[in-house]
């Protein structure tokens, strides 16, 4: 019996030992997440690639300047024909050429303008994507800590229960050494110890997955334990006030998809652009080597107008693809809106169904314990049934394992009202 229990307390006291001094709070892990979370680290370069994509999308308004240059070789330098077999050169055989251009669009319809408002609204969308990012691992980062309270308190109570079925083979065995009760009652005890001790390791088993859920979450080691704070709640009385069916206009989801259709329209804008002429402005500086010429460098400013006339239905193409993105992203936010919703009114109600689960599953812990101090007594004194005790310590720890996952279901609830919210 001894061993038994030496060997219950060293497994107790085993994540206390590699927890090295630390107490995690809720708090704590969700800050670690936002920190250094690998999910939000990838996110957060949508956010850079982004603001040089807006970058990108200003270059327009600016002139654009190119300048070139080279050295060319010719088998025969050019010349002109004069008649009567005379003919003049008019380019040395090998010269270097350089130029310098300016070209700046004048006017373009609001195609300029169209893709600086779309880069703009990527940038906005990806700040909200990354909001949004936040939510869902720290979703994960609460359901992983809850998680893990509640295995452990799960590993506790088939701690217990081993604790009893060993004193009830105990007693079984004393009773049967007195010729009371049957060999029956003896193997019926062994086999439910049995049955107790593996309960007792998926308990651990699920508790140590948790653990490494949560590690993973926060980019911590997988071997990392901590002590986590057994009373860390989500506050819900603010959240009940809320008007069932509201979910907040500026929910980062939303929010995100409402940029993307607004760049859409900019899309639009931009594609329909591409039936109009572009009015635009060069000055450029060409200069080529020739000591047959007075001019070498040449000066040129030149104000012109360009209009495609046939670009194998590319622009039609161009901005037919871009009415349809634009419907799909407004049946993207209407989905969204509904989705987010639905998630708010299921998890209301998950959370109110889990807190009379817990008033319920209290009452039934207290009226266990009872029965089951009743029948050990029962047994003892030769009045009850070995099965008669099994069966209570089955009932009283069913009602303790309720209790445990109806507190982990109504915290997790709580996490999902907040999430749809965007309060998380």
């Amino acid at each position: 019996m001894s061993r038994i229990l030496r060997h219950i307390i060293a497994g107790l006291l085993i994540p206390a030992a590699v927890a090295q001094g630390e107490t995690f709070t809720l708090k704590n892990c969700l800050s670690e997440a936002k920190s250094s979370n690998t999910t939000l680290r990838v996110a957060a370069y949508d956010q850079t690639i982004a603001a040089e994509g807006e970058r990108i999308g200003k270059s327009g308004y600016l002139p654009r300047v190119d300048i070139q240059g080279g050295y060319t070789v010719q088998l025969d330098p050019q010349a002109i024909d004069l008649g009567n077999g005379r003919t003049v050169a008019t380019q040395q055989k090998d010269y270097t050429f350089a130029s310098l251009g300016i070209y700046q669009t004048l006017y373009d319809f609001g195609r300029t303008d169209a893709r600086a408002g779309h880069a703009r609204t990527l940038r906005e969308a990806a700040l909200y994507n990354y909001a949004g990012h936040e939510q869902d691992v720290f979703l994960k980062v609460v359901t992983a800590y809850f998680g893990i309270l509640q295995a452990q308190k799960l590993v506790q109570s088939a701690e217990d229960e081993v604790v009893q079925m060993t004193e009830h083979l105990r007693v079984a065995r004393n009773l049967y050494e007195q010729g009371v009760v049957t060999r029956n009652d003896l193997l019926q005890a062994e086999v439910r110890l049995a049955g107790s001790q593996q309960s007792r390791m998926d308990s651990i088993n699920r508790r140590d997955n948790a653990w490494l859920l949560l590690n993973y979450l926060i980019d911590r080691k997988p071997d990392f334990r901590a002590d986590l704070e057994e009373g860390a709640t989500l506050p819900y009385s603010a959240v009940t006030t809320a008007p069932l069916a509201q979910v907040p206009a500026d929910h980062p989801e939303i929010k995100a998809l409402e940029k993307a259709v607004e760049g859409s329209e900019f899309d639009v804008q931009e594609s329909k652009g591409g039936y109009y002429p572009e009015l635009f402005a060069k000055a450029g500086l060409d200069y080529v080597q020739n000591r047959q010429v007075k001019e070498q460098a040449i000066m040129a400013a030149t104000i012109g107008v360009k209009f495609n006339l046939f670009d194998g239905q590319a622009t039609t193409g161009r901005y037919r693809q871009a009415i349809a993105t634009r419907s799909r992203s407004e049946q993207a936010l209407r989905q969204v809106k509904a989705a987010l919703g639905l998630e708010y009114r299921m998890a209301v109600n998950d959370a109110n169904v889990s807190m009379e689960r817990i008033k319920v599953s209290e009452k039934a812990i207290l009226q266990g314990e009872e029965n089951l101090r009743i029948n050990k007594e029962r047994y003892q004194a030769q009045v009850g049934t070995a099965t008669d005790v099994i069966d209570a310590q089955t009932l009283l720890t069913q009602a303790r394992t309720d209790y445990y996952r109806s507190m982990f279901d109504y915290q997790v609830a709580v996490a999902r009202i907040k999430k749809a919210r965007g309060e998380l």
